[in-house]
């Protein structure tokens, strides 16, 4: 089963205090920290766009203690949600969420990160904000800096789980302007940005994980 869609949509459950809570993210922060291990430098900033209820932001601060983690959200009860969190457990290394619309990079008021994750916005929202994510990617990101995307993907060549197939209907029936993307599409699109596509881990829920760097840039 995939992980499902992103917290701030799927309007999951909050307490008093404006926390919000994300099951998925119980299940996938270890195995996606893994991997960011072998991604994320050793200190720097790093951006995450779409950072919903905050715990994943929240579980990377505490894990990568050498790297200052800026989360960000569109929406403004995941924004209340990630303060409430820094309020309820402080991480020295996290800071204060920005309002960031993925789909207009040119208003994004940050200038550099040192790395960019994105969790399971891609295939819930409209292409408009994966292209915009991928342009504000290569203008923030330094040479070879690291964009990385996490959530199910369908793959030319590759059997698509019954359950991602599902959920790709449900999302369409939904809005049709969401649904599951072509790694290829993502990739061919990202390229055009300056982003090459690095390495593709298999995750688990039939998820995965596309590490992208940026080109180095014409001297």
């Amino acid at each position: 089963m995939q992980d499902g869609p992103r917290p701030w949509l799927a309007r999951e459950a909050g307490g008093t205090d404006g926390r919000r809570h994300a099951p998925a993210t119980a299940r996938n922060r270890d195995a996606i920290a893994a991997v960011l291990a072998d991604v994320l430098p050793a200190s720097g900033s790093v951006l995450e766009i779409a950072s919903g209820s905050g715990e994943h932001a929240l579980h990377f601060a505490e894990t990568f203690p050498g790297l200052d983690w800026q989360p960000s959200d569109p929406d403004l009860a995941a924004l209340a949600s990630i303060v409430a969190w820094m309020q309820e457990e402080p991480r020295a290394n996290l800071r204060p969420p920005l309002m960031i619309d993925a789909a207009h990079p040119d208003d994004w008021p940050i200038a550099h990160a040192d790395a960019i994750l994105c969790i399971n916005m891609v295939h819930i929202s409209p292409w408009d904000a994966t292209l915009g994510l991928l342009r504000g990617a290569a203008r923030l990101l330094p040479d070879g800096g690291p964009l990385y995307l996490y959530g199910p993907y369908l793959r030319e060549g590759v059997e698509t789980a019954p359950s991602n197939l599902a959920f790709d209907q449900s999302l369409r029936a939904r809005n049709p302007a969401w649904g599951l993307r072509a790694v290829e599409v993502v990739a061919n699109t990202a390229a055009i940005e300056g982003l090459a596509l690095q390495r593709i881990v298999e995750m688990p829920a039939n998820n995965l994980s596309l590490i992208f760097r940026r080109d180095p840039r014409p001297d």
